[in-house]
């Protein structure tokens, strides 16, 4: 006997990446060499001053109990000076600055500050999976954001209809994008923020990947758009800028009654970050800032291994500004991308996420992550361009 689940729970199926990881994990098991380059999970430690922070906080005695529900003085503050330092923005420390337990939390509980039955989310068709799983988790409706390479992967936001519109709340972008590694300009920011004003819409903008940039470029925050705080939030992470994936720590910054509604939702949700944590995320965004490009060089690096080495299989691939992640269109087999994934995995050992988990117009596509030891990358493309010209 056992009590029937929410029905909520028909709306959550196991994360594709949690079957993803299940499976490989299954094949390592049974002694086979795997290479896994589906999750975007940073493979280098943080900065040694990060480490140390984080030790020396740890050894403080009085830093173990509950640090509190906002996140600590120091850790917004800091945020705040990022953010002026780096984007020209500038944020009031009190009101518009929230730190999660990683953007992923953040992201999820939004839609239950905001969404109830009825109400509808608009979600980039190629996206991270939690925008949507959020809002139906919530019990609303997503309509999906249809995206094209012969747009630059942006929405066309006017195609978007009227009905849906008068029911929409929230507007999910995320530039430099996931999965694709498309970048979006100022200008189509500037649309967006307008786009939303005239819909009443809170406008979500997801930038993890804003210091993982390449040749040349810098990618901007959203929150640079004049007004853009009077509609949007700004969600940001120390996962992929840092190296600090397992730590889970992130925030969110921008309009101050979405932060402010945020806020109050999470404390009846959690207890606040480890004290520790915070004080090696202050650390993180103060101190010295060179590491990153020596890492972004390793990334460029690995890059242009798998684009070079996807190509030479008869991949359809551009090379990304941004990002830990390589697009690519797989070639013509038959295959679904799912089905695609499944036999790379069990016939040459190497793991790639399907496009299709990111949203129906990632069918055909595959996404591949950098988050591996350099040497291992160029084993898993050799198996990719060996295990092609046998299929």
């Amino acid at each position: 006997m056992h009590p029937e689940l929410a029905r909520r729970m028909e709306r959550a199926p196991l994360h594709k990446f949690a079957g993803l990881e299940k499976h490989s994990t299954e094949l390592i098991s049974s002694g086979r060499d795997v290479i896994r380059l589906d999750i975007g999970s940073p493979d280098q430690p943080p900065a040694p001053h990060i480490l140390d922070a984080l030790t020396q906080s740890a050894n403080t005695p009085g830093h173990h109990g509950y640090p509190g529900y906002f996140g600590t003085p120091a850790l917004r503050q800091a945020v705040v000076d990022y953010y002026a330092r780096r984007f020209n923005v500038t944020l009031d420390v009190k009101t518009e600055v929230l730190p999660l337990i990683g953007s992923k939390e953040g992201i999820y509980n939004l839609a239950f500050a905001y969404l109830d039955a009825g109400d509808v989310a608009l979600c980039p068709n190629l996206g991270y999976p939690t925008y949507m799983a959020g809002a139906l988790l919530a019990g609303a409706e997503v309509y999906a954001l249809e995206m094209r390479p012969e747009h630059d992967w942006t929405p066309d936001l006017d195609s978007i209809p009227a009905d849906v519109l008068q029911r929409a709340k929230i507007l999910w972008l995320n530039y430099p994008n996931n999965p694709t590694g498309a970048t979006a300009s100022i200008e189509f920011f500037a649309h967006a923020i307008d786009f939303a004003r005239r819909h009443n819409l809170l406008l979500a903008h997801d930038n993890p990947y804003c210091e993982i940039t390449f040749d040349g470029y810098v990618a901007p925050s959203l929150l640079q758009v004049p007004g853009a705080g009077e509609v949007a939030i700004e969600f940001n992470s120390f996962s992929k800028t840092y190296n600090m994936g397992g730590w889970r720590l992130g925030m969110v910054v921008g309009n101050a009654q979405s932060i402010g509604s945020l806020s109050r939702l999470k404390t009846n949700v959690d207890s606040g970050i480890f004290r520790a944590i915070q004080d090696a995320g202050v650390a993180a965004l103060t101190g010295d800032q060179e590491w990153l490009s020596e890492r972004n060089e390793l990334y460029a690096v690995r890059r242009d291994i798998v684009v070079n080495g996807l190509r030479q299989a008869g991949f359809t691939v551009d090379r990304p500004r941004a990002t830990i992640y390589v697009w690519a269109r797989i070639p013509a087999t038959g295959l679904t991308s799912e089905q695609f994934c499944a036999r790379l995995l069990d016939e040459a050992l190497v793991s790639i996420a399907p496009g299709s988990i990111f949203g129906v117009q990632g069918e055909q596509y595959v996404r591949i992550s950098l988050g591996q030891a350099t040497r291992r990358i160029e084993e898993a493309i050799q198996r990719v361009i060996h295990w092609n010209t046998l299929a």
